[in-house]
């Protein structure tokens, strides 16, 4: 029970430390530039339900801590709701209210009432911060520690595999992949896994000769340490780094600005793949995951890092640089998340602002209305499936079952 019980922590934790951070850049965000614009805001919460901390400021604004680490918004005056949903009584009614009480004029200060690019701008912002965070943490990390890299270096191909079907050999050394020059081996295995049933065309370095293979990734189940049972293309290869080629790069801080941002658009890019294949029907989803999934992946993280060193010093310096990591990775998620187009969602608010910006009038209300309730649907039905595939792929079962023993 007690060793349950810690192991919990260890989950739970660094994932709602990881999260709030992630939260508070994305609401803040939203905030500033809403301040920027001189937008009325109610509330900026961290957390659901009831407040553990809150102070009014001078301006009227209420800073709040709830008990709920799950989430967080910024309320801005004449929301109905924290989703930014106008209110009930409707804009003209809202509007009315506010001149009769406040003055001609004094409706210029509330979201609902500024111009369409000032709201686009204020929604927008939060998935920009999170997009920010990530390039700043990359920033730092390749500054300060720097990048691994290890040539593409072939080590064993497997009896009949794709690989061995194409040609490779042991000691080829992988330069393309499609076009695309190839610094790292981490790459290849990216490349790789996305990309089953799809031929790749692989340029290999052999004996000072450039050869070209040609081999198509077939899908593969098997078991991550971080991410649990996961479905992906492989095509038979191990691959390795001779002696004295693995290089190690310190960037400056220009040119390390210029990797994080290479970093945060690869992450993004390899997001848009994943999901334009589940789209196409050539993958299943299995890899979504949901809280608890992303809590399993830190928590195996957490657990990696401590074992890595005994050195209490050492173990807290690993355990700071991979959970930063860790963060930089959530925060492009929760970024790319928020920018779908689904009504709830900042994507969704962009849908319904561009469309008043090219018809000049806004979405009709009961056409917003149902679109918020649609989008709620839709983002509880991903959220369901998502968590489904991590309750399949991960031993949350016999985890639960080890608490209640």
């Amino acid at each position: 029970m007690l060793n349950a019980l810690g192991q919990a922590l260890i989950y739970v934790v660094p994932f709602l430390l990881v999260l709030t951070v992630i939260v508070t850049i994305h609401e803040l965000g939203h905030f500033l530039v809403a301040r920027a614009f001189k937008v009325k805001v109610d509330r900026f919460a961290i957390g659901f339900g009831k407040a553990l901390f809150s102070r009014i400021d001078r301006h009227g604004i209420e800073w709040r801590v709830g008990w709920m680490p799950l989430g967080g918004y910024v309320k801005f005056s004449g929301d109905m709701d924290a989703s930014s949903v106008p209110d009930s009584r409707g804009l003209d009614a809202l509007k009315s209210e506010i001149i009769a009480r406040d003055g001609v004029g004094a409706e210029r200060d509330y979201f609902h009432f500024k111009p369409v690019w000032q709201r686009m701008l204020i929604v927008a912002a939060g998935p920009v911060s999170n997009f920010i965070l990530a390039i700043f943490i990359f920033t730092l990390l390749f500054s300060a520690i720097g990048d691994r890299l290890r040539p593409a270096q072939v080590a064993e191909v497997a009896t009949g595999s794709p690989a061995a079907a194409a040609g490779f050999q042991t000691g080829d050394l992988i330069t393309e992949i499609n076009g695309r020059v190839i610094g790292d081996a981490g790459e290849v295995t990216r490349k790789v896994t996305l990309s089953s049933g799809d031929a790749l065309r692989f340029t290999v370095e052999r004996n000072g000769d450039q050869i070209q293979l040609v081999a198509t990734p077939v899908r593969r189940t098997e078991t991550d340490p971080i991410a649990g049972r996961v479905t992906v293309g492989r095509i038979g290869l191990s691959l390795t780094s001779a002696p004295g080629t693995t290089r190690y790069i310190r960037y400056n801080p220009v040119e390390a600005v210029g990797r994080g941002v290479r970093e945060t658009g690869d992450i993004l890019g390899t997001t848009l793949t994943y999901l334009g294949r589940i789209f196409t029907g050539r993958e299943s989803g299995d890899q979504l995951s949901g809280p608890i999934g992303i809590a399993k992946a830190s928590g195996a993280l957490t657990n990696a890092a401590v074992a890595a060193n005994p050195d209490p010093g050492a173990m807290a310096l690993n355990l700071l640089l991979t959970l930063t990591s860790f963060a930089a990775i959530l925060s492009i998620g929760i970024g790319f998340l928020n920018l779908l187009p689904i009504p709830v969602l900042d994507g969704g608010h962009l849908v319904f602002y561009a469309y008043e910006a090219v018809a000049k009038k806004p979405v009709a209300a009961n056409v917003q209305e149902a679109g918020y309730r649609v989008g709620l649907a839709l983002l509880a039905g991903l959220m369901l499936f998502a968590t489904w595939n991590d309750l399949q792929k991960s031993n949350v079962f016999q985890f639960l079952g080890g608490l209640v023993s």
